[in-house]
C-alpha cells in the first residue's frame, strides 16, 4: 500500500488520519502546533515527521489539510515546502478549501516537478470526517482519481468527479456560497421568529414541512431550540474566509453579486469583531446583541 504523507491534523485532519490508519494505509504526519492531539494517531501506528522534507523523502502520496489558499501556497512553494524535495510520481491531493486561481498555479507547479495533482476539497463537518464519511468533490485527471480512489473511500462516503483542476475548489466555493447562505438567512429569521415571540420548535417545524426543510435547518435547529451549537460545528471565521473566496472567484469570472457580498458580511463583521473561533450557530446570539 502506498504510504500517505498528511500536512494538517487538526478538525478535519485528525479524522482523515484516523480512518486512513483504520483501514491499514501507512501514514506519516507533519509535527506542528496547530495539530490536534495525536496520540491516538501515534498508538494506532502513524509516525510523525518534524520536517515537509520527512513526508517528500517516504510519501508516494501527500494530502494538504490546511485553512486556505495562503497556507497552501506556503506548504508547496514556501521555503521548506513540498516543490523542494518532491520525488517524481508522488501525488499530492489538496483536501483544503482554496481559490481555484491558486490550485491552477499550484498544480502546474507540482507537475512540472514530475508530480501529479488533484484538489479535493471536503464538505461536512469534524464529526463526519471521525466517521470517515466525508463528501469529497475532486477537480483533475479522472485517471489519477480513480486510481486513488480505494484510499480516498477510507475516509470519505461519496466522492464526485468535478471536472478538471480548480473545478473541485470552483465546486467548494459553490457549495458553500449555498450553504452557508441559506444559515445566514435562517439565523436572521430565527432571531425575528423570537423578536415576535414564535416559538423556536414551532418555527422549526414549519420551516421543516415548507421551504425552509434542509440540511441548513437540521444543523441550526439544535441551537434554536435548546441553544446547542454542536450541530454545525464549523467557525464564523472559516465561514468568512469561505465566502470571502467565493466573491473573489466569482469577480475573477467577471460576475457580480450583490447577496454575496452581503452574505459574506454577515459572517466577517463577527469575524473582524474577535469572534471568528466561535460557532455558526452563535450568530443568534451576536446578531441579537447587535439589535
Amino acid at each position: 500500500m502506498s504510504k500517505i504523507g498528511l500536512i494538517g491534523v487538526g478538525r478535519m485532519g485528525h479524522g482523515i488520519a484516523a480512518n486512513l490508519l483504520k483501514a491499514g494505509w501507512p501514514l506519516l504526519f507533519l509535527d506542528h502546533p496547530g495539530n490536534q492531539p495525536t496520540e491516538d494517531l501515534i498508538a494506532a501506528g502513524a509516525e510523525s515527521a518534524t520536517a515537509i522534507s520527512g513526508l517528500t523523502g517516504e510519501c508516494d502520496v501527500i494530502i494538504l489539510v490546511v485553512t486556505g489558499a495562503p497556507q497552501v501556497e506556503a506548504v508547496l512553494a514556501g521555503s521548506g515546502g513540498v516543490l523542494e524535495t518532491l520525488r517524481p510520481g508522488t501525488l499530492v491531493i489538496d483536501c483544503s478549501t482554496s481559490l481555484p486561481g491558486t490550485t491552477r498555479a499550484m498544480a502546474k507547479r507540482v507537475e512540472e516537478a514530475g508530480g501529479s495533482f488533484l484538489d479535493a476539497p471536503m464538505t461536512r463537518t469534524p464529526k463526519e470526517a471521525a466517521e470517515g464519511r466525508l463528501n469529497l468533490i475532486v477537480g483533475g485527471d479522472k485517471t489519477v482519481l480513480d486510481a486513488h480512489r480505494p484510499m480516498l473511500e477510507s475516509f470519505a462516503e461519496n466522492i464526485v468527479h468535478a471536472g478538471p483542476t480548480g473545478s473541485g475548489h470552483a465546486l467548494k466555493l459553490l457549495h458553500n456560497f449555498v450553504s452557508l447562505g441559506f444559515s445566514a438567512v435562517l439565523i436572521e429569521a430565527a432571531i425575528a421568529a423570537r423578536a415576535s415571540g414564535v416559538e423556536a420548535d414551532i418555527f422549526c417545524d414549519v420551516l421543516a414541512q415548507g421551504g425552509g426543510r434542509g440540511a441548513a435547518l437540521d444543523r441550526l435547529a439544535p441551537y434554536f431550540t435548546d441553544g446547542d451549537p454542536s450541530g454545525l460545528n464549523f467557525t464564523i471565521s472559516n465561514a468568512a474566509k469561505d465566502l470571502g473566496y467565493y466573491v473573489e472567484m466569482t469577480h475573477a469570472l467577471g460576475l457580480s453579486g450583490n447577496a454575496a457580498e452581503s452574505l459574506r458580511d454577515v459572517y466577517r463583521v463577527q469575524d473582524e469583531a474577535g469572534q471568528g473561533a466561535r460557532l455558526v450557530p452563535e450568530l443568534v446570539a451576536l446578531l441579537a446583541e447587535v439589535r
